[in-house]
């Protein structure tokens, strides 16, 4: 009603071109009785010709009416849309709403077309039964008496059952969101269910919504009998009514004209606006409420379980899954990160891509975890922001499981591809904080990361953000000072820097720790070993060989990272000892005598490297 009540203007315009569209109903029933009480019927036809001419221009007038009514209707409709559609993407960049598709695709086109055809039926049929009860009344009121009775009952009769048929759209409703929501989780997984041989528990999940939705429409379908009684007893019990009453009315001085007219109102006026009204309201009006009403009501809060849609936050997304309720400007609690027994495989079958890790990283702490392409940097991500359950073993946050609204409340998961939205440059930065953020703050954040050239290019930093004309490092950028400003205590980056040169990577990762609100909690998933070199500890994934400790040990200890490591690894004078498991030695330092900068293979090698295949991206040199 609010929504209405702010387009004042459009409902006029709407109900003064409706109000001319019904003066045919007026004039059809009463041209017909006189054209026949005073024309054909008095042996006068012309007369009669003339009052039947007089209707149908009456009817061409209001063919012209019912044209311009559309335009009018587009005022107070298409705006209603804008305002759901709106509303739904901002709940699910907030909220991490998991219906939103269905909401954005599905429930908001059912809104804008069940608000127009509620507001077309309703105003026809007010107009309509205006205009035809006038005409009654002016021909007999006797012919009133009869039809109002039955006309009421059935307009009430239908008013008692749109309760209950809003309640049954509504559970279709949830129904629908259901299927949509376990059908884009199957989409997305495929490969996993496959994996796991979950086919079978997967296809009865989803048969079972398929079954709630289909008992639902039979719910729905069954209530439409009352609308068919309702519209019986309001639309044709007045018919037969003026039929059985028709000597009666005759008697006292209804002429049959008027009676004509009076079937003629019935039968082409009102019937036909009870029958769209019936339907509209019923349907269409059920819908609206059920829909505008699911539409703005706030998001369920709901932690994700395995297998299920994340939302934001996840891959390919940076946000976090809820902001963090603090004050902006109060430096958060330090928060520690901790993996205890912790196992995790994508399938019952699958190799644990996560076996058995114990480890803590204290508050303030900087890890860098690296590994080759596949060992599950990125899943150990996921656990530790909450979007993966382990299999066995907790990972806690601040205390907290990892997977519970608090405790994702203390992080923030920017993943390789980062996450820009239309807008200025000023929102995309303050997303993560509540209410508006000071220009001073903005600035701040700019300068930490490094991306003043940027917003010079863009034109400040209320320049509006296309994401599409942003470089993949851009972007990157963009994300990495919007986390700056977070005052979540710890922040993950999974390669969320692989775009930018190792300078910028620097900087990055050096305002990020440091943070405006004190020291984070840094864990990187590591692309350049540099990024190993600046942390307090290093975690190696390398299944059961992973181990964790600080540079210098791990040198000695891992071959795997002293291949990673590459050129940022300390070399030896002379090579080390020919213990290497890997057969694989690191070289000399640069400038000894038969350094050509590529790794030595000492013993019977398996197999021959192609160029270019080894850390140093140097050919072999035919040795």
């Amino acid at each position: 009603m609010r929504f209405l009540a702010a387009r004042r203007r459009a409902l006029v315009r709407l109900a003064g071109w409706s109000a001319l569209e019904a003066g045919h109903t007026f004039a059809l029933g009463y041209a017909l009785a006189h054209a026949l009480d005073g024309g054909f019927l008095a042996g006068r036809t012309g007369a009669g010709l003339a009052w039947l001419g007089a209707a149908v221009l009456a009817v061409l007038a209001g063919a012209l009416s019912t044209g311009r009514t559309y335009p009018a209707l587009a005022s107070v409709v298409e705006p209603l849309r804008d305002a759901l559609v709106r509303r739904v993407v901002t709940r699910a960049l907030h909220d991490g709403d998991g219906a939103a598709v269905s909401r954005l695709t599905h429930q908001v086109e059912i809104a804008r077309d069940a608000f127009a055809g509620l507001l077309m039926v309703t105003r026809s049929f007010v107009f309509t039964a205006a205009g035809a009860l006038t005409g009654l009344f002016v021909l007999a009121p006797a012919l009133l008496a009869v039809v109002a009775g039955p006309l009421l009952l059935g307009l009430l009769l239908f008013a008692a059952t749109l309760r209950a048929l809003a309640r049954r759209q509504e559970a279709f409703l949830v129904a629908d969101e259901e299927i949509a929501r376990s059908l884009g989780e199957v989409c997305q997984g495929l490969r996993d269910v496959a994996a796991a041989g979950a086919e079978a528990r997967v296809r009865a999940e989803a048969g079972a919504l398929i079954d709630a939705q289909r008992r639902a429409a039979g719910a729905l379908a069954r209530w439409s009998v009352a609308r068919i009684a309702a519209l019986t007893v309001a639309g044709r019990l007045p018919l037969v009514l003026l039929l059985v009453t028709a000597p009666w009315l005759l008697d006292r001085g209804v002429t049959p004209g008027s009676l004509v007219g009076a079937l003629a109102y019935l039968t082409q006026s009102l019937l036909p606006a009870l029958q769209d009204l019936v339907r509209g309201v019923g349907t269409s009006g059920a819908r609206l409420t059920v829909v505008v009403r699911r539409l703005l009501s706030p998001a369920p809060a709901a932690s994700p379980s395995p297998g299920t849609d994340p939302g934001p936050g996840t891959e390919g997304g940076d946000l976090p899954t809820a902001r963090p309720a603090r004050a902006p400007g109060r430096p958060p609690r330090g928060a520690e990160l901790a993996f205890r027994g912790t196992t995790f495989a994508y399938g019952p079958h699958s190799a644990p891509a996560v076996h058995d890790l114990t480890l803590t990283v204290p508050p303030g702490g900087r890890l860098a975890v690296v590994g080759p392409s596949g060992v599950g940097k990125s899943t150990l991500a996921g656990l530790a922001a909450g979007l993966l359950a382990p299999r066995s073993g907790e990972v806690l946050l601040g205390g907290l499981p990892a997977d519970s609204p608090a405790a994702r409340a203390l992080r923030l998961l920017i993943p390789q591809e980062a996450y820009v939205f239309s807008g200025t440059l000023a929102d995309n930065l303050g997303y993560l904080r509540e209410g508006r953020v000071p220009q001073g703050e903005l600035a701040d954040a700019v300068e930490a990361v490094g991306m003043l050239r940027l917003v010079g290019r863009l034109g400040g930093l209320d320049a509006p953000v296309v994401p599409g004309e942003l470089s993949a490092g851009e972007r990157q950028q963009i994300a990495l000072a919007r986390a700056w400003l977070s005052p979540a205590p710890v922040a993950l980056l999974d390669e969320a820097t692989c775009h930018l040169d190792a300078a910028a990577e620097a900087r990055a990762e050096d305002a990020l720790a440091a943070g405006p609100h004190g020291r984070r909690t840094l864990v990187v998933i590591a692309h350049r070993a540099a990024s190993a070199l600046r942390a307090d500890r290093v975690l190696v994934l390398d299944g059961p060989r992973t181990v964790c400790g600080e540079h210098a040990g791990l040198l000695r200890v891992s071959p795997l990272y002293r291949d990673l490591a590459g050129d940022a690894a300390d070399r030896s004078d002379p090579a080390r000892d020919l213990r290497d498991p890997y057969r694989v030695d690191t070289v000399a330092r640069p400038g000894l005598a038969g350094d050509r900068g590529h790794v030595v293979a000492h013993g019977p090698v398996g197999e021959v490297q192609t160029a270019r295949d080894l850390p140093d991206g140097r050919t072999l040199g035919g040795q």
